[in-house]
């Protein structure tokens, strides 16, 4: 995996869990089954034929705008973490970065 397929989940104005799960299912444009909790985020995650345009190569998923909704819902923001973190623990083929700083653009 050297170019992974980078994908934007932008977290711009988001509030709550329901916001977070409804932009991950728009950014990895996800079936009408993602069950919208922390479980099918993992799954949806850790199974690449649920993103097959990027599983060849890998997806990069790239989390911007994430610190307000960290700042409002911390604990959920800690579990979000949690599931990013122990999906890429056991999906070699997905990479999640947290970008910093406020998109301008």
């Amino acid at each position: 995996m050297t170019n992974p397929h980078p994908v934007t989940l932008d977290l711009d104005g988001v509030t709550d869990r329901a916001g977070l799960m409804d932009r991950v299912a728009q950014a990895l444009a996800l079936p009408d089954w993602f069950g919208r909790n922390w479980d099918a985020l993992a799954d949806s995650l850790s199974d690449p034929t649920v993103w097959p345009e990027a599983a060849a190569q890998g997806l990069l998923l790239v989390v911007r705008n994430w610190r307000p909704y960290a700042q409002a819902r911390p604990q959920e923001w800690t579990i979000a973490q949690d599931v990013f973190a122990e999906t890429v623990d056991r999906t070699p083929e997905l990479s999640v970065v947290l970008a910093l700083g406020k998109r301008t653009a």
